[in-house]
């Protein structure tokens, strides 16, 4: 796959410098990159990898002195990293699925396959399941009954999609990621030891032995336009009303949606990611790496929470919070500044002690 520099530069609406029709086959860091590729180096602070490779064309910050570093050619981007998307879309060589359908995949009579969908081998598209045009199936992927996919979707190997679930369009499922997965609702005959547990902060009362009963998932999942989901993610269906994710929604490896769960849109999720259930995640909010939220909360849209931040309550629009309890940033630094100076201070208290102790002795 070779493009020009300047089909490069037109595509990502950047600027093409020199010798704009040299042709390059890949991507490559600045130290690793051959007379073929292009060197990445949208970051001044590593400009200095350039000469240990042999690029004669990088794509650079705006405003780079390309011709100084040595170079037959340049791209210039305003926003570096915003090119790498359109970039790594061109250059990205795909799975190398074979297109049409897979004579091992099972399809039931009854689907509705679109034009120009791809399907791998041993693949199982159930009764009445629906996949848009230019839909690209991985192989030993499952489409449960009823579930609808939209246009362009691209689904790695290994997805499971249960029955009745409806997604939208240009959907991305990475390896081994299950959306409709049976939410975790169980109910004991009596009162449950955690029930009581939470109506008197702390105390279970008496203890008694109880088997957990099913509460059954008749809810499903609806997914938005262009959402992707990470590897080995899980959502699940909602109890009665459906769990939702929002268009836009970006979430990470092992994160994990809980039943009944609302995502608005445009969220990044990173990894390890735990929303509990029925809690309702406003738009454009975004989570570090193992943030988990309690179930049955707000948190309000463009909420950042960094990463290992604990949800335990509401959370208001606009916040940025960190910590187990997350609270505002600022007071969750100052709170761990405190915290690093208590031995420091329990030191000081002691010598306190001692010195009121001999004062009161000596009177």
């Amino acid at each position: 796959m070779a493009f020009t520099v300047q089909e490069i530069a037109a595509a990502l609406d950047a600027e093409a410098h020199g010798n704009t029709s040299l042709t390059v086959e890949r991507v490559a860091e600045p130290a690793m990159a051959g007379p073929q590729d292009l060197a990445l180096l949208t970051n001044p602070k590593f400009a200095e990898g350039l000469a240990q490779g042999q690029a004669k064309v990088a794509l650079l910050w705006d405003g780079a002195d390309w011709e100084a570093m040595g170079l037959e050619a340049a791209i210039t981007a305003k926003r570096g990293r915003y090119a790498m998307s359109g970039l790594s879309r061109m250059m990205d060589p795909g799975q190398g699925y074979p297109a049409g359908i897979h004579p091992t995949a099972c399809i039931d009579d009854t689907a509705t396959i679109a034009d120009d969908v791809t399907i791998g081998p041993y693949t199982v598209v159930g009764p009445r399941a629906q996949i848009g045009a230019g839909s690209m199936i991985g192989p030993f992927c499952h489409i449960g009954a009823d579930t609808r996919i939209g246009t362009a979707a691209m689904l790695r190997d290994h997805v499971s999609i249960g029955a009745r679930v409806t997604i939208g369009d240009r959907f991305w499922a990475q390896p081994g990621a299950r959306i409709g997965a049976d939410g975790m609702s169980f109910v004991t005959p009596e009162a449950s030891g955690v029930e009581k547990a939470r109506a008197s902060l702390g105390d279970q009362g008496e203890v008694k032995e109880q088997a957990w009963a099913r509460i059954h998932s008749l809810g499903a999942v609806t997914i938005g336009n262009d959402v992707e989901i990470g590897a080995n993610s899980c959502v699940d269906y909602g109890t009665v009303r459906d769990t939702k994710i929002g268009n836009g929604c970006k979430i990470d490896n092992l994160v994990h949606i809980a039943h009944n769960v609302v995502i608005g849109d445009d969220c990044l999720l990173a990894g390890q990611v735990g929303i509990a259930g029925s809690t309702r995640i406003g738009n454009n909010v975004v989570m570090g790496g193992q943030v988990g939220v309690t179930d049955n909360t707000t948190v309000g849209d463009n909420v950042i929470a960094g990463g290992g931040s604990k949800l335990m309550s509401k959370v208001a629009p606009g916040q940025v919070v960190l910590g187990y309890p997350a609270v505002k940033m600022d007071m969750n630094l100052e709170m761990y500044k405190a915290l690093r100076r208590l031995p420091r201070l329990a030191k000081q208290f002691s010598d306190l002690q001692k010195t009121v102790s001999k004062l009161g002795s000596k009177s």
